[in-house]
């Protein structure tokens, strides 16, 4: 999650921001707009408050903007498709199959579908594959998903094609065939190859900003236009071939992305439903609007779809006096989750969290080291904690917070519930484009964050406790680890459990990992947020079974409409 993400990043991640996973909650997942299915045609209008972080894949890693990948880009391997009968499944993508592994799972081979192209017309070959991925490891441009980066046994020193050369931990020996050698052994590692940072391109392309504002597409759809912060607009691509590709539907025939439109706007435009915007959907709903989506002819519409995001405050341990242990515990304590909770838009938008790993991720177990009455924070135990810490009057605290409106008001409920322990929080405001990378470099970070996180595959937790607590990822930029924990107990065992090729055994010891990480607080779980989404009359294939967008499948009922 995707780092949230962001929230909800995979971000994305990204947190109403972010359109991503599943966790329990009621509601519907399934398509409710209207009925009908989607045929060839159209142009389907995207409404959208924040723009996207990166056109580029090796950039991007936000909730948000992966949904948005999936119509230009392909990947060895990628996720079913939202309307599968298994949404979690990893499925051949430009591959033929998913990969062969070696005896001892560190040796992975995969052999290219015959006829893939990019949108040139040139053959997506194994070198395409090989120097698409070796782009993560630049040190300027690889700052999206890090898995590859972290497996994949790279060169000491390795910065890149443009800077190093080719990578000799992959293989191509002919055009058709990709060997990946591991470090490690990992039997997760199709899921690895989902990832954007695995998307492939031309050899020699993409240096610098080349990719900031143009693209190279695999997928079904092409950049026709792209103002920055403005609009994306994408036209088919004539090179894909759906023959190739079992995932995406591509039924409309355009794509209009429409950037920087406020959230209250967006909302009055679904439920209007005028115009154009019957062809029209966007990410969940604001909080304010629920009330109103009680009308039949609304109700028919609306897709609920609870998250595997979790919404958390990120604290960073290298900061004085949060690297005290005790203190971190305080603040656990302090936090009156209740009132962020009602900030968030209340238990139909959101469920309080104590855990880090959501229900809905394999590994998930119940329990909670802070406790309190009605989770309103346990003000005394919080004292006691900081008295013996030595501050028995608090501290300030400055918390970076993203330009949304619902975090705005989540961190304004946190300042009340912290000052009742004499902990003056001040908010660092941060744009919704820049948040996370702002907040992904250490010398940017402030003493705390709201933010969150979502895995990137929901059948085990190897995509959410180790990016974000493995001291050894701490990096310059694009750091997940926002607490910027480095605990060799901790590393150790994400290297043992990760080596595990016995899933059912190895979530198992995800979850007692959960639990000794939430005894060194180095964040604060917060709440797992439902996604509510009121797609416009004429859309459908809104299936979110995870609350994952999944445009591939999404199209127009009527393409003549609007």
């Amino acid at each position: 999650m995707t780092r949230t993400s962001p929230p909800v990043a995979l971000a994305g991640l990204l947190v109403s921001a972010l359109a991503l996973q599943a966790c329990s909650g009621g509601g519907t997942s399934g398509d409710k707009s209207g009925g009908g299915s989607a045929v060839k045609g159209g142009t389907v209008n995207v409404l959208q408050a924040d723009d996207f972080s990166y056109l580029d894949p090796a950039r991007g890693f936000d909730g948000g903007v992966n949904a948005f990948y999936r119509l230009v880009y392909r990947t060895l391997v990628t996720k079913a498709a939202n309307d599968a009968s298994d949404p979690n499944a990893m499925v051949p993508d430009l591959a033929e199959s998913l990969g062969v592994a070696a005896a001892d799972a560190k040796t992975w081979t995969y052999k290219l579908k015959a006829g893939v192209k990019f949108d040139t017309g040139a053959p997506i070959t194994a070198k395409d594959v090989k120097f698409g991925i070796s782009r993560g490891w630049d040190p300027q441009i690889g700052i999206g998903a890090p898995y590859l980066k972290q497996l994949v046994d790279a060169p000491a020193g390795y910065q890149g094609p443009y800077r190093s050369g080719e990578l000799s931990a992959i293989e191509t020996p002919d055009d058709r065939t990709v060997v990946f050698h591991l470090k490690t052994p990992f039997p997760e590692f199709d899921a690895v190859l989902s990832m954007p940072s695995a998307v492939p391109f031309p050899v020699g392309t993409g240096g610098g900003d080349t990719f900031i504002k143009d693209i190279v597409a695999s997928g079904p759809y092409d950049l026709a236009t792209f103002t920055p912060g403005s609009t994306i607009e994408l036209k088919r691509n004539p090179q894909w071939d759906a023959a190739t590709d079992s995932v995406r539907k591509a039924y409309p025939d355009n794509w209009k992305f429409s950037i920087g439109i406020a959230g209250a706007t967006i909302d009055e435009r679904l439920i209007a439903g005028q115009g154009a915007d019957v062809n029209a959907m966007s990410g969940s709903v604001q909080t304010a609007t629920i009330a109103r989506l009680q009308t039949p002819q609304l109700k028919e519409r609306v897709v609920k779809a609870p998250s595997t995001c979790l919404t958390y405050i990120g604290l960073n341990t290298t900061k004085k006096p949060l690297d005290d242990v005790r203190v971190r515990q305080a603040i656990n304590y302090a936090v009156d989750k209740t009132s962020v909770l009602n900030a968030t838009g209340g238990n139909q938008f959101a469920t309080v969290s104590n855990t880090i790993l959501p229900a809905s991720v394999s590994g998930h177990a119940d329990y909670d080291l802070y406790p309190s009455a009605g989770g309103t924070g346990d003000v005394a135990k919080a004292t006691q904690l900081l008295t013996e810490a030595g501050y028995p009057k608090g501290f300030k605290l400055t918390l970076d917070i993203r330009s949304h409106p619902m975090t705005q008001r989540q961190a304004e409920a946190l300042q009340q519930s912290l000052k009742r322990v004499g902990i003056e929080v001040s908010l660092n405001v941060i744009d919704v484009s820049t948040f996370y990378e702002t907040i992904g470099t250490p010398s940017q970070q402030h003493d705390a964050a709201i933010t969150g996180w979502c895995p990137d595959w929901a059948s085990s937790a190897s995509t959410f406790l180790p990016p974000l607590f493995d001291g050894r990822q701490v990096a310059a930029k694009g750091n997940q680890n926002l607490a910027q924990l480095k605990n060799d107990a901790v590393n150790a065992d994400i290297d043992r459990i990760r080596a595990m090729t016995d899933l059912a055994a190895a979530n198992k010891e995800w979850s007692a990992l959960d639990r000794k990480v939430m005894e060194l607080a180095p964040i604060v779980p917060l709440n797992v947020e439902n996604r509510i989404f009121l797609p416009g009359v004429n859309v459908a294939g809104v299936v979110a079974p995870q609350g994952d967008l999944d445009y591939g499948i999404v199209g127009l009922k009527d393409p003549s409409r609007g």
